[in-house]
């Protein structure tokens, strides 16, 4: 619970004052701002039961293999307007838009996930346009040429919808990407794999040991 009487702290100071700058494991061209042991991070993120667990303030797999294929492979992005979906800490928007995308978008339902996007890009040199939004149970998102979705298959209910909601898209004519280490809840039968990168992973652990993640085309 939070404790009683305490202001909520402001974002961007908060993150800035405590999660400190560093390289991302296996994508050093990108820097992030991490959460440590000592952050303190629950007196942002809040204890409630309500409250979004801060997912952004760490790396994840699906978001870092995503972000190594798209700095590996710009043609996959160069010119075209990326949605990141999911978006957390930025990383895979900031591959894009490192890329050479002509535009990206990152959404997440955390508005402190925006904060950080926003001071990560910075730290980036790049530009992006963050959203705090659950945009997962409407129509495909206009002006959008690829849709690129990093970890969001750890939970059954999140993944129909969002599986759903990737199949609007693809009817819609927009490309979909998927980043994942093989949670429970990937629909691998539906999925065309396209590419296999070694990346850390936090929900891995404290091992520090890289997993094998995945990149997938909607079949």
């Amino acid at each position: 619970m939070k404790r009683s009487g305490m202001p909520h702290p402001d974002p961007t100071a908060f993150i800035q004052a405590n999660l400190p700058i560093s390289p991302v494991l296996a994508i050093p061209e990108i820097l992030l701002h991490t959460a440590g042991p000592a952050s303190g991070l629950w007196r942002l993120a809040g204890r409630e039961e309500a409250d979004p667990a801060p997912y952004w303030a760490y790396p994840w797999a699906g978001g870092a293999v995503l972000a190594r294929h798209l700095l590996d492979r710009p043609e996959a992005v160069i010119g075209r307007r990326v949605l990141d979906l999911g978006a957390g800490s930025g990383l895979v928007a900031i591959a894009a838009a490192k890329a050479g995308a002509a535009a990206v978008t990152a959404i997440d339902v955390d508005a402190n996930a925006i904060a950080a996007i926003g001071l990560n890009a910075t730290v980036n040199g790049v530009s992006i346009v963050a959203v705090a939004a659950n945009i997962i149970d409407e129509p495909p998102p206009e002006e959008t040429d690829l849709l690129v979705v990093g970890d969001l298959f750890y939970d059954p209910e999140l993944a129909v919808r969002v599986m759903a909601f990737l199949r609007r898209c693809q009817t819609a004519g927009i490309e979909v990407l998927i980043g994942d280490p093989h949670r429970a809840y990937l629909p691998q039968g539906a999925l065309q794999r396209i590419a296999t990168h070694a990346v850390s992973d936090f929900g891995a652990g404290s091992s520090g040991e890289a997993v094998q993640a995945g990149v997938f085309f909607l079949s």
